[in-house]
């Protein structure tokens, strides 16, 4: 496949957002500030709880088909590319790799086969937007960790979606899962969450790299990134880390992922995360604390390694 320089868009966005125009204004600073070249849109539904059965899109609080529409569309207006990413969180706040049930039946409770039978529905809503649009690529769910061991059920959504998508399928799981999802030959392209400690960034490439070698199929990091906080570049997945502000901590962190990029020539895209659809004043970057890459030194880092790197 041909490599993603992506970055993640307007995460967790409402529905009608696209209608404002600093929204879209936002999208082609994305672009300009950064140098990437594919737009990562993650639409993420919403659930109750983690052991809700009812994956629900149709609401205000998610994105709506025309939004997801409207930034395809301006992105193929700007000449890049488009990664279409299903994801779901928790209303409560519990992190969707949490979602779980019982693997064997009990009448009364909650089933694995009713919340795939949702999720599922959810996704070949967006694999329609996907093939009418012509992405790239499009990814069927997000660190879903506990979920993860239901090969069966992942196969048959997979097996559901390449009925309305004829693109690329990929999954993202999340950070020191790559080995254990099993079901990757069902896929075109094995992508994970790239939240990796600064001082292991090396093992982690290479057990990754052994994962890609099992199962031959192209890889990339569909998330990745460092929120500015002292201490985060060694938990760069924990957005709850409390560290004071210290903007440092994210241009290490990215400088140390681009450099082992540089190394491992076989990772066939990255997807950064983040950027809002509604940005913080460009006077407050520098004392933001989070994982947000507006006005700060990291998008000179971006911007170099995108002009620098090999093409083809």
């Amino acid at each position: 496949m041909d490599f993603f320089s992506a970055t993640t868009f307007g995460f967790m966005s409402p529905r009608g957002f696209t209608e404002k125009p600093e929204s879209m204004e936002s999208m082609r600073l994305m672009f300009e500030n950064t140098g990437s070249d594919t737009l990562l849109l993650a639409v993420a539904a919403l659930q109750d709880h983690a052991y809700c059965t009812k994956v629900d899109y149709d609401t205000d609080d998610v994105m709506s088909e025309k939004d997801i529409r409207t930034c395809i569309a301006y992105a193929r207006k700007l000449g890049k590319k488009v990664i279409l990413k299903a994801m779901v969180n928790c209303r409560d706040g519990y992190w969707r790799a949490y979602i779980n049930f019982f693997d064997a039946f009990v009448p009364c409770e909650p089933q694995w086969e009713d919340w795939f039978r949702s999720y599922t529905e959810f996704n070949c809503y967006l694999a329609d937007i996907a093939q009418d649009t012509g992405v790239e690529l499009f990814c069927v769910g997000c660190e879903m960790v506990c979920a993860d061991r239901k090969a069966d059920l992942w196969r048959g959504l997979v097996k559901e979606v390449r009925k309305h998508y004829t693109g690329l399928v990929t999954y993202n799981c999340d950070k020191y899962q790559e080995d254990n999802v099993t079901w990757w030959d069902c896929l075109d392209v094995i992508s994970s969450s790239g939240y990796y400690p600064i001082d292991d960034l090396d093992n982690q490439f290479a057990r990754v790299k052994r994962v890609m070698e099992k199962f031959q199929k192209p890889f990339m990091f569909m998330e990745c990134g460092c929120p500015c906080r002292e201490g985060s570049e060694f938990v760069p997945n924990d957005w709850t880390h409390g560290g004071a502000l210290d903007i440092d901590v994210q241009t290490r962190w990215y400088k140390a992922f681009l450099d082992a990029l540089g190394r491992n020539d076989w990772v066939e895209g990255v997807g950064w995360w983040d950027w809002s659809a509604r940005l913080y004043p460009a006077a407050e970057a520098m004392r933001n604390d989070g994982y947000g890459l507006y006005g700060k030194p990291v998008e000179k880092l971006l911007t170099d390694w995108n002009e620098e790197r090999p093409r083809g």
